[in-house]
């Protein structure tokens, strides 16, 4: 297509261009000068409204932010045919990004839409202990930074962010609620226009559902799969099935529906951190840096103690361990170390339905939904090696203190080895019955009655709710009953081998209760809003106006009856004495664990591989755990991990933008100019404890914001663009953060989190910069640098605090968590002044002045015809780097930094096609991120996350009949058997690791 050149367009672009450039670079220049060399992004995916068609067969790819841009028609043939859609989305729009066509998705190995989205430069995958993806960030920031779209509008789900997550409340999308079977097309934009809706500072998502018009005509798709996991030697069946008709050229519809049932069992190893002791061994024991003082070795030999000592006598513990007394106060152990086998089901459901009427060429009318449905059981039993509290103490649990032998540490501190006498365990098992539902419909109307005029008018409603019953029956060893553990770090396995010198999976060595818990949560989100957008123009010059009105509204509530349930079940204090199942009655609820290969995917040593578990049914029964459960009062969110409340919001917006094409030195250049007016009403509602009764406690509060954006290409040469984008991007903070309350997230009350309403909204300057160099077909060699200057970064901090500071009545805890006070303060006869003197390590989120991050992306798509036909590759690489001013952390200024910002990460892709088999084989690597900032329990170290990388495999084949319409197809994920680990600061402290194992997918994929 000739498209005809006004020059006197230069003057409108430029006066848009400064009015952005100024709006931009005032901020910019107030705070840091930006480096010329460091300051975008070249990845352009176009911004796609509600309205807009997504290729199937033949697509019409237009640059919707010059509104009425080139066309070039597309026929899609397989990987490279998709290859070839998203070369031209990209090289035809104007802002950066990248986009992903149907066949791309069909015939990635893929399971969802989050593991689709992981072949994008600078996209990062948050995954599950089971390895599936569940969410993705962008450039390096958070999934609460990316804003997640279904057709153009937004949407929540209220689903938990994974098999032991506590997600839902924020502002992140589980993406593996969606099966990648229903959607033909996936944009991430990474430089915002103006039309685009704003709160994704690191980038937006736009999800497309397939749609009849996609493909005209009567097609019917059948997808059937068995997908086998090694880590349980089970197969569970993946399906799905698209029906589509179009009635000529006016009405189509199209009806999809997918689902999965899988076994799921995760072997692994896990803590709650790392701790120190607290020793009485004078001066010097407490130098800095300071020492968690978690629990207190015995100062006296307990009963049983063995090795030739008395009950009773003194210990010299600088003897015994080999080590100074100021060596081992110092010296770090996990609190809680412990095997951890996790088994159950999961089950998912998704529906997609689609009707679009075209009843004359300038009308045409759209609805779509999607309905999903999933449901999570599962039980998740941990052998704990109890290190926390550990010591003298009045309560069931206390075990008198360990007796420390023979220790070794390394120049970090961190035990290497050694024996710990007089040690304990508890046997913790917890049910997660999970179910989540979700609904959202988007009906949309699109008008042009001339040439040079469109309307756009859209709607969106959304809802989802999610209940998950937390159940927990813990039981342990008896207190002084000789148990000793033997701990080994020196192996290089991936875990420590913790080994006990008893029998942890027979029923009869004599079990006491622990604890028991009665939990339940509840989320719901709704989402709705309406969109207008005005186009007035041609294909050189154009405006858009539009206005928007979004409405999201999430609630997070918590229900406990632990107390009663546990007063009925063991007593209060849990003796076992007195209940409906006393001590003497436990060993015959109690079971090994059911499995023989405990750790068989680990590539070291575990040492406890067989320990018990209960059985759950008989015990609910016998507990009468379904009336407390169904009566749980409301509590103030402990079961959550965070605060509970709701927030509702209201934003309001406008924009304006102008879109052209010029030319200079006779070579195009294109614009996209404007600016986004958004105004934000919020009320929080939290509920606050006031005595024995709990009342919501509300606050309102509203802002507002200018965000102006400038995208220009410029065609240096035929086959070379240069790009630049500016902008102003907005996040909300997260929903969960901003929740008033104090709720404790562990059993012994040491650490506590709070909300912090005072947090305010984020903004980020962008600068952005590339361009790209495109070789035939689908190659194309891209590189991409990009700057965002953020103010008001939200991290979260530890703090020291006088449980008397917080504020929570000693009655409102649970039994467990009483009594590990009152014995911090001294036991049976502290008083309330020493009880409230107690220090509580509180996680709290804090804004941060500035975070500076900067990146390069490089991207390579090259197909190899010219030596083999149908081989090709795509590689990309991204590296980043931040930078944030020093606040204050218990008193001493710290730099921290965004956590999961991984600085290097690539992606590599090679493809075979011809003769009917398809090749695609894909390696992602990830490097290692701080996933948690220091301190963390009250130690000055950071949980990280090992870099990882995982090699995909999938593969099909064209069958010779039925028209070749039926192809088998062979999917294996994580071929090299990765594990999933973090760190608690040093790589010889694992945190957690998670063995999810192979999964292969085997099945047939029919096209009628």
């Amino acid at each position: 297509m000739t498209i005809a050149r006004r020059p006197a367009i230069r003057v409108a672009l430029l006066g848009a261009a400064a009015f952005n450039v100024l709006a931009i670079a005032a901020p910019l220049a107030a705070q840091t000068a930006p480096d010329p060399s460091l300051g975008i992004t070249a990845q352009p995916a176009p911004t796609q409204g509600p309205q807009d068609p997504a290729p199937a067969q033949t697509d019409s790819v237009t640059d919707p932010s010059v509104g009425q841009g080139e066309t070039e028609e597309i026929v899609i043939t397989g990987i490279r045919g998709s290859l070839q859609s998203a070369t031209n989305a990209k090289r035809n729009a104007v802002a950066f990004g990248d986009s992903i066509f149907a066949e791309d998705i069909g015939k990635l190995p893929a399971t969802n839409l989050a593991e689709t989205l992981n072949r994008i430069p600078g996209v990062r995958l948050n995954r599950d202990i089971s390895g599936e993806g569940t969410q993705v960030s962008i450039r390096g920031l958070g999934p609460s930074f990316s804003k997640v779209l279904l057709n153009g509008a937004q949407f929540a789900v209220a689903s938990d962010g994974g098999t032991n997550g506590t997600g839902g409340g924020n502002r992140e999308v589980d993406l593996d609620f969606f099966p990648s079977e229903l959607f033909t097309r996936l944009d991430v934009n990474k430089s915002p226009v103006a039309s685009m809706l704003e709160g994704g500072i690191a980038g937006t998502v736009n999800l497309r559902n397939a749609r009849a018009f996609d493909n005209p005509g009567t097609h019917v798709t059948v997808v059937a799969q068995g997908a086998y996991t090694d880590s349980n030697d089970r197969i569970g069946p993946r399906g799905a099935l698209v029906a589509s008709h179009t009635f000529g050229d006016t009405f189509g519809i199209l009806l999809g529906v997918a689902g999965v049932h899988q076994k799921l069992r995760i072997d692994g190893y896990d803590t709650v951190g790392f701790t120190d002791a607290n020793l009485p061994c004078g001066t010097g024991c407490n130098a800095s840096p300071p020492e968690s003082n978690g629990f207190v070795f015995a100062s006296t030999a307990p009963a049983n103690l063995g090795r030739g000592f008395t009950t009773g006598q003194p210990l010299d513990l600088a003897a015994t361990s080999g080590l100074s007394l100021s060596q081992l106060s110092k010296a770090i152990i996990p609190r809680l170390g412990r095997p951890v086998l996790t088994t159950g089901t999961r089950e998912r459901i998704s529906a997609v339905g689609s009707a679009e009427w075209r009843p004359s060429d300038a009308l045409h009318l759209v609805v779509d939904g999607i309905y999903a449905k999933s449901r999570r059981d599962y039980l998740r039993s941990n052998m704990n090696w109890q290190v926390r509290n550990s010591g003298p103490g009045t309560s069931p649990q206390s075990t008198g203190g360990m007796v420390p032998f023979d220790i070794q540490v390394d120049q970090n501190n961190v035990v290497t080895s050694g024996t710990f006498a007089n040690s304990s365990f508890f046997s913790e098992n917890s049910i997660f019955n999970q179910d989540t539902e979700f609904w959202n419909v988007n009906p949309s109307i699109s008008w042009r009655p001339n040439e040079r005029l469109k309307i756009d008018l859209s709607g969106n409603w959304g809802k989802s709710n999610f209940f998950r019953e937390q159940p927990t029956f813990a039981f342990q060893t008896a207190p002084n009953s000789g148990v000793e553990v033997t701990y080994d770090n020196t192996t290089n396995s991936p875990q420590p081998i913790i080994s006990a010198n008893r029998d942890l999976g027979d029923p009869n060595l004599g079990w006491q209760w622990y604890r028991v818990n009665v939990q339940n949560v509840r989320r719901e989100t709704e989402t709705k809003g309406a969109h207008l957008d005005i186009y007035y123009g041609d294909d050189t010059l154009n405006v858009k106006i539009g206005a928007a009105y979004d409405e999201a509204a999430r609630s997070v509530r918590a229900f406990d009856n632990t107390n009663a349930y546990q007063l009925s079940v063991c007593g209060n204090p849990c003796t076992g004495n007195t209940g409906t199942v006393p001590t003497s009655a436990i060993p015959q609820y109690l079971n090994r664990t059911g499995v023989d290969n405990f750790g068989h995917l680990s590539r070291g040593r575990f040492g406890v591989t067989s320990f018990i578990v209960p059985d759950i049914a008989r015990l609910a029964q016998a507990t009468n755990y379904a009336q407390f459960r169904d009566t749980a009062p409301e509590a103030r969110g402990s079961v959550t991990g965070g605060a509970t409340g709701d927030v509702f919001e209201k934003v309001y917006g406008g924009y304006f933008e102008l879109n052209g094409v010029s030319e200079i030195f006779g070579r195009e250049l294109r614009a996209n100019a404007g600016f986004r007016y958004v105004w934000t009403d919020q009320r929080v509602v939290g509920p606050s404890q006031i005595g024995s009764t709990i009342v919501d406690i509300t606050a309102n509060s509203s802002y507002q914001e200018v965000l102006p954006s400038l995208n220009l290409t410029y065609d240096v040469a035929r086959n070379l663009k240069l790009r630049f984008a500016a902008s102003k991007a907005l996040t909300r903070p997260d929903a969960g953060s901003i929740l008033p309350g104090i709720t404790f997230s562990d059993p012994s009350a040491q650490i506590a989190t709070a909300g912090n309403p005072q947090l305010q909204p984020y903004t980020s300057d962008n600068l952005d910069l590339g361009g790209e160099f495109y070789t035939g077909g689908a190659g194309y060699i891209g590189v991409a640098l990009f700057r965002k200057n953020i103010q008001g970064f939200t991290v979260t901090v530890q703090q020291p605090t006088a449980f008397g500071d917080l504020n929570i009545p000693l009655d409102s805890l649970q039994a467990t968590q009483r009594q590990a006070l009152v014995d911090r303060a001294g036991g049976a006869g502290a008083t309330a002044a020493a009880i409230a003197a107690v220090p509580i390590t509180v996680n709290r989120p804090i804004n941060l002045q500035s975070l500076i991050i900067k990146g390069v992306e490089v991207t390579w798509n090259q197909p190899l015809d010219f030596a083999i036909k149908g081989l090709g590759f795509q590689a990309n690489g991204t590296h980043i780097t931040q930078d944030s001013d020093p606040v204050l952390v218990n008193g001493s200024p710290q730099t921290l930094v965004a956590s999961g910002v991984p600085r290097w990460q690539y992606n590599v892709q090679g493809y075979y096609e011809d003769h009917g088999l398809s090749l695609s084989l894909n390696y992602v690597w990830q490097g290692g991120v701080i996933a948690a900032n220091a301190p963390q329990n009250n130690l000055p170290l950071p949980l990280r996350a090992d870099s990882r990388g995982q090699l995909d495999l999938s593969a099909g084949y064209q069958l010779p009949f039925l028209d070749n319409g039926v192809r088998l197809t062979l999917d294996v994920l994580n071929i090299t058997n990765e594990p999933i680990r973090t760190t608690f600061g040093y790589d010889n402290a694992a945190y957690s690791v998670y063995y999810p194992g192979r999964q292969v997918l085997v099945g047939l994929r029919a096209r009628f």
